[in-house]
């Protein structure tokens, strides 16, 4: 296998593949409201990566929708993907998550957010539902370079990530990290300490995204004044299959490419081919001999 994928994982768990019901919990951001930042980060769309979510719907009758179009064989894994999932007091995280955790076939809990909103409560109420479901936490982490960061708008640096690894590690709760490939500055070496950041620590999946520009975002307005151009296919296909190739082969990878609405893509185009872009890694990867965890040991 050329990497530990999440669909691989979930059939040895399972013996199925499961499906992810992306919901939109109605949270916020600390980075648009003032909390501690405006504008969110650079690349972030209006609706928090949850562009694709029906709007308006409450987080029941999401997932309720979703359910109706399944085989009672089916499972799931609840996902709160739009914004900062844990962005509001408990009582109110606690309301939100369970309104999603309303059928049996649902069988994971996946909550997308961010280090700076991670902390020894939230952390607490989250290890609570492991005796219902499995459970993990998303952290975009994006890139280890602080400078990166700042550019990006991101608003925390390196060692708020790390703070939270350790809360959620003391809570059991396993963690996926977000990197993006294509920020602005970075390039190959930028990509090779940010590998070598994560080799310091156990993580237990990670997405890699590939960079879009996305309409109504600060990151267009930098592509339209001739500020930033994203990387070609074939570079992001080299960079990414370097992540891989030197991640922990314990690492769960859950995805190795973005997908943006058509509609408000605004570059690169190739983009717009998911399955394209998965395969040209697949046969890099194959070609050039390498796999999952093949070189990490260039970090030990």
């Amino acid at each position: 296998m050329l990497y530990n994928n999440l669909s691989s994982y979930f059939r040895k768990k399972h013996g199925k593949r499961l499906k992810k019901i992306c919901i939109d919990g109605g949270f916020g951001c600390p980075n648009r409201d003032g909390t501690c930042g405006v504008g969110g980060c650079i690349y972030c769309g209006e609706r928090g990566a949850g562009e694709h979510i029906d709007e308006g719907l409450s987080i029941e009758k999401q997932v309720k929708t979703a359910l109706s179009k399944a085989g009672d064989e089916e499972l799931f894994v609840a996902y709160f993907q739009s914004f900062t999932n844990t962005y509001a007091p408990l009582e109110i995280l606690k309301k939100r998550y369970d309104e999603a955790l309303i059928d049996d076939r649902i069988v994971h809990l996946a909550i997308g957010t961010r280090p700076d909103c991670i902390d020894e409560d939230i952390a607490s109420l989250i290890a609570s539902y492991k005796n219902r479901v499995g459970v993990w936490v998303e952290l975009g982490l994006q890139t280890a370079n602080d400078k990166t960061a700042y550019v990006i708008n991101r608003g925390y640096d390196t060692s708020v990530f790390e703070r939270a690894l350790k809360i959620l590690e003391k809570y059991e709760i396993p963690v996926c990290v977000h990197l993006i490939v294509g920020l602005p500055g970075e390039g190959e070496e930028e990509i090779k300490a940010t590998c070598k950041y994560l080799s310091r620590f156990e993580i237990w999946g990670v997405k890699i995204h590939s960079i879009f520009v996305m309409k109504n975002t600060r990151l267009a307005d930098m592509y339209y004044n001739g500020e930033y151009e994203p990387p070609t296919l074939d570079e992001y296909v080299r960079l990414a299959s370097y992540i891989i190739s030197h991640l922990s082969k314990k690492i769960i990878i859950h995805r190795i490419t973005g997908d943006c609405p058509k509609e408000l893509l605004v570059a690169p185009s190739w983009n717009e081919n998911k399955n394209e872009i998965i395969e040209k890694i697949q046969n890099y990867l194959k070609e050039n001999s390498i796999s999952q965890g093949s070189l990490y040991g260039d970090f030990k």
